[in-house]
């Protein structure tokens, strides 16, 4: 390399090296802003995440908080429409950092299915403490359907992506469907139905819902129901 093309060279390699991508920066979560952002979210979806109506308001907690991230930031896009998220989710009210700390801290919540037996007579017997704990407690009622169908079905078709029963995959950021609200299932496979929201939207014209019949869907969220017994 002669003296008179080093310059050159080396501001090239320069212009090369800044124009590389930044790796993506580790997110520094908060629990204590996600804590407090909860009590905002609590309004509808539960102060441990647990929804409520019997379905108008869906289970966040346990929820892969890859999934809850992807989906604030669909209802702040408008690409999913939800009117009731929209005044919360915009830039000034939520920015994204908030979003990242509010999905960890709900999927890091636990819902228990049932209290363990105690001896309310023994000596230390925490009866506050029973209570506080009592208010964690979420069991999805039964469901209608035939159970050993829906098994078999979404073990055949469903549980490659939502997980063994259904209780989701935090890695691939995909959903759990079981310890979920069958109204509120129900109403999601109408709006992935009529387009109103999209499974994949890589691919969204799938039609993935329509291969399957109502009494289908009825046996597989019959099983489901039955998950968290």
């Amino acid at each position: 390399m002669s003296f008179e093309t080093a310059p050159i060279r080396f501001a090239t390699l320069v212009l090369l090296v800044l124009s590389l991508p930044l790796p993506a920066q580790e997110h520094d979560y908060d629990p204590d802003n996600g804590e407090e952002i909860n009590e905002l979210c609590a309004g509808c979806h539960g102060e441990f995440g647990q929804g409520g109506k019997d379905g108008e308001y869906p289970r966040l907690a346990t929820q892969p908080a890859g999934f809850i991230l992807d989906q604030l930031r669909l209802f702040r896009d408008r690409k999913r429409k939800n009117l009731a998220m929209v005044e919360y989710v915009d830039h000034r009210q939520l920015p994204e950092s908030d979003m990242r700390d509010i999905a960890r801290y709900l999927s890091e919540i636990t819902l228990e299915t049932r209290l363990p037996p105690v001896d309310e007579s023994a000596p230390g017997f925490d009866a506050y403490a029973r209570l506080l704990a009592s208010k964690k407690i979420m069991q999805i009622p039964r469901a209608p359907g035939d159970i050993e169908k829906g098994r078999k079905i979404y073990n055949k078709e469903c549980d490659s992506c939502h997980g063994k029963e259904g209780w989701g995959n935090h890695k691939k950021a995909v959903p759990m469907l079981a310890g979920q609200y069958t109204n509120y299932l129900w109403r999601q496979v109408k709006q992935l139905r009529t387009k109103q929201r999209i499974h994949d939207p890589d691919d969204p014209e799938e039609e993935l819902l329509d291969e399957f019949t109502d009494q289908e869907l009825t046996d597989i969220f019959a099983y489901l129901s039955t998950v968290d017994d």
